[in-house]
């Protein structure tokens, strides 16, 4: 998995990089091909001025978060959090789709099996 990080008006720290690399690295999924995440200050009115932005890079959709806090730590905290459970979600989706498609296909072998008395096509036909 790659991970690109870019901070926005502002020079990002080792420690700080270091450590987005380590959350991100949390999240346990084998689809994520890449994470952009991008760092910035915000307006200085307001108290809670530092956001962050996660973008990840999956097959479909890519789930996109946006938090912010006085802190980077805590906004990249909340938001690799806010990831965890949308991909934990999708593949709870991914996983009931499965099994109703698996119980749908056990319905038809079930069905297709009463019906092997009937008399195939070419059966009638000669």
């Amino acid at each position: 998995m790659d991970i690109i990080i870019q901070s926005l008006g502002f020079n990002a720290g080792e420690n700080l990089e270091v450590f987005i690399r380590e959350k991100i690295g949390s999240l346990n999924s084998d689809k994520i091909i890449r994470a952009n995440v991008t760092l910035y200050l915000g307006p200085e009115a307001e108290p809670q001025n530092n956001y962050c932005e996660i973008r990840l890079e999956v097959p479909g959709n890519d789930p996109f978060v946006k938090r912010s806090s006085p802190y980077f730590e805590t906004a990249v905290t909340e938001c690799v959090d806010a990831l965890a459970e949308i991909l934990k979600r999708a593949k709870e989706k991914n996983l009931d789709r499965r099994q109703a498609e698996a119980a749908e296909i056990q319905d038809m072998i079930i069905t297709d099996s009463i019906h092997e008395d009937d008399p195939d096509l070419e059966d009638v036909v000669r």
